[in-house]
């Protein structure tokens, strides 16, 4: 599994345009840290994440990786050991390698890198509301959703969060699993929707005008839908993306405290949740 990993690995990248690989020179974490900031944007004079942090990070055994393009760094990536294997902390793309595979070429070597090591999950945390993310996180990577974490980080002051809540979902990776296993041999990870017996109740919609319609949560299957881009809608109606914002945390977050689990998340923007049996509801 650990060669098949490196080689898929290789063709990502080969197939993105890039060239991966670990950051020791201290010269390169400070080219990591600038890039990182520029990418969200903190305020002047204050770093997201210092050239010393990132050291640290590399010596005791942490996951630092440059992208480069044409020689030039477009894109890292910084994951702490953690107790149950690596935690992706932070990663950041700019200029041409955005959504040009150059993200799941680095997700391909995060893993290649972790079963080289003997670890065999990888954990991070993404915005719910945004749809592209979880898409590519719980489909084309085959990662799951553990934990809804409302306001996860606190107020964050760079540019990219500033003002907003800062929910998250914590995700596992399990590197060996069925699920991850496919999705990284190109199948994506695609959830169940049953065909007989009880249909899916859709427990959060959109309303004609964008915002959030609550609806169902009485079926054993239930649909969340999140906007197709809460980042656009920020800044055209932030109203109403505040408005999904607590309606995703009160009905996805609910659920998921309730003990159902996240079994995907569909191409046009649905969260999929199976309730376990017994629930009230």
């Amino acid at each position: 599994m650990r060669r098949a990993a490196g080689r898929a690995a290789e063709r990502a990248a080969d197939a993105a345009g890039v060239d991966i690989r670990e950051l020791t020179d201290l010269r390169d974490l400070a080219e990591a840290s600038a890039l990182i900031d520029r990418v969200w944007r903190p305020p002047a004079g204050s770093s997201l994440i210092t050239p010393e942090f990132i050291r640290v990070i590399e010596h005791i055994g942490g996951y630092v990786v440059g992208v480069y393009t044409g020689g030039r760094m477009t894109g890292t990536c910084v994951g702490l050991l953690a107790a149950d294997g690596l935690h992706s902390h932070i990663a950041g793309l700019e200029g041409p390698t955005r959504g040009g595979g150059a993200g799941h070429a680095l997700k391909l070597h995060q893993r290649a890198w972790s079963l080289d090591r003997g670890i065999t999950r990888v954990s991070w945390t993404f915005d719910p509301l945004i749809a592209r993310n979880a898409y590519f996180n719980l489909a084309k990577l085959g990662a799951a959703p553990a934990e809804y974490l409302p306001d996860f980080y606190g107020a964050m002051r760079d540019e990219v969060n500033q003002g907003e809540p800062t929910d998250r979902l914590l995700v596992h990776w399990d590197l060996t699993g069925p699920r991850a296993t496919a999705a990284c041999e190109g199948r994506p990870h695609r959830p169940d929707l049953p065909d007989a017996g009880p249909r899916p109740v859709v427990g959060l919609d959109a309303e004609p005008d964008g915002t959030p319609a609550a609806g169902r949560l009485d079926g054993p299957t239930v649909l969340v839908r999140v906007p197709s881009d809460v980042e656009a809608m920020r800044v055209s109606a932030p109203e109403t993306a505040r408005e999904w914002r607590h309606a995703v945390r009160d009905v996805l977050g609910g659920l998921m405290a309730e003990g159902a689990t996240v079994t995907g998340f569909t191409r046009d923007g649905r969260y999929v949740l199976e309730r376990n049996e017994g629930d009230p509801r």
